[in-house]
């Protein structure tokens, strides 16, 4: 009898320890940004495909702003795309694109097919601009206000949610910008 007592009980243990990892994993957002509260990392990149155009942090200073790091490969960075079109729509800010590490044709290509959100797409080829963000994988975004600092950070894919509980409190504007 307790024979067959053992498998049942291996299972429900192997149960509780999934549900327990899956806890935790869920807790991924929760990673702390040590840039939050400070001025977001100097950089200067190309523009996606126009390598003589240079951006730098500084000309973007000024409004709030969105920093969206993604990049074709990224599967996570397809499902996010039509939340930050429709904030895009919504002008409630604009939203920089930080192609993160990926091939300008490639790239290009991604927007061409699923649409192009952003005011302006600048590449981080050797993704160093990314390291400096504390970029730990794409998609990952950064609200930075008027004076350039990182005000919230996302980890993961962006949700209608967080950009009602979390992006537009945070430049003072309320609404429905993406549903």
């Amino acid at each position: 009898m307790i024979g067959r007592l053992i498998p049942i009980a291996v299972f429900l243990l192997l149960g509780v320890l999934l549900a327990v990892g899956l806890k935790i994993a869920d807790k991924k957002t929760d990673i702390p940004s040590p840039l939050v509260g400070r001025p977001m990392p100097a950089f200067s990149l190309p523009l996606l495909g126009q390598e003589e155009t240079i951006i730098n942090s500084k000309d973007l200073i000024g409004k709030p702003f969105l920093v969206n790091f993604w990049a074709s490969w990224c599967v996570t960075c397809r499902v996010e795309h039509p939340v930050i079109e429709e904030l895009a729509a919504s002008g409630a800010l604009p939203i920089i694109g930080l192609n993160f590490r990926d091939e300008t044709q490639d790239a290009q290509a991604w927007l061409r097919r699923f649409g192009n959100p952003y005011t302006m797409t600048v590449a981080d080829y050797s993704g160093r601009t990314s390291i400096d963000f504390g970029v730990y994988a794409a998609p990952e975004s950064f609200l930075v206000d008027e004076k350039g600092i990182i005000v919230y950070k996302q980890l993961g894919a962006m949700t209608p949610e967080v950009i009602e509980q979390e992006i537009l409190p945070r430049i003072g504007k309320q609404g429905s910008a993406a549903r």
